[in-house]
């Protein structure tokens, strides 16, 4: 009887280690009038969301056009590496390497699909918030940062 209790104990301890290595993700949606090809055009420029994001104000690319980095227009820096881009997908996935976002582990995806004669711009991320921050927190800043981001786009 003892040890079917430490096995079972055990694997609750498990069980609660593995809950917080889940990452909280992030998805955002904004429907646009511009056929995929119009829109893609403004994504697809790993380097082009220093023109259609409202928080960006500069983005300067590195290391062959792999690494962008963002100047903020309230302040701040982030820096983040293209790890797949997809022109055929309409996609790319990127990683932030560095920034003052209270998240870290980030991975996203940002796409453009076809809808009738429009598109929608979908924006995906998954990612922990940093020690001393709530996920509902991290969560609610990249949310408003897909939001703004996605609904410049979709105009």
């Amino acid at each position: 009887m003892k040890k079917a209790f430490v096995l079972a104990a055990g694997s609750v301890a498990l069980l609660f280690s593995c809950a917080s290595a889940f990452a909280i993700e992030s998805e955002y949606k904004a429907a646009s009038t511009h056929p995929v090809d119009a829109v893609w055009a403004k994504v697809g420029d790993f380097c082009g969301i220093g023109t259609w994001h409202p928080a960006v104000a500069k983005c300067e690319l590195s290391h062959g056009n792999k690494i962008r980095t963002l100047t903020l227009k309230g302040g701040g820096t982030i820096v983040e590496r293209l790890v797949k881009w997809d022109k055929g997908h309409h996609d790319y996935v990127y990683r932030i390497v560095s920034s003052p976002l209270p998240v870290k582990n980030y991975i996203s995806t940002i796409k453009v699909v076809a809808d009738g004669t429009g598109s929608d711009v979908i924006w995906t991320g998954k990612y922990k918030a940093v020690k001393g921050t709530s996920d509902a927190d991290a969560q609610k800043v990249i949310d408003g940062i897909y939001k703004a981001g996605a609904d410049a786009l979709a105009q």
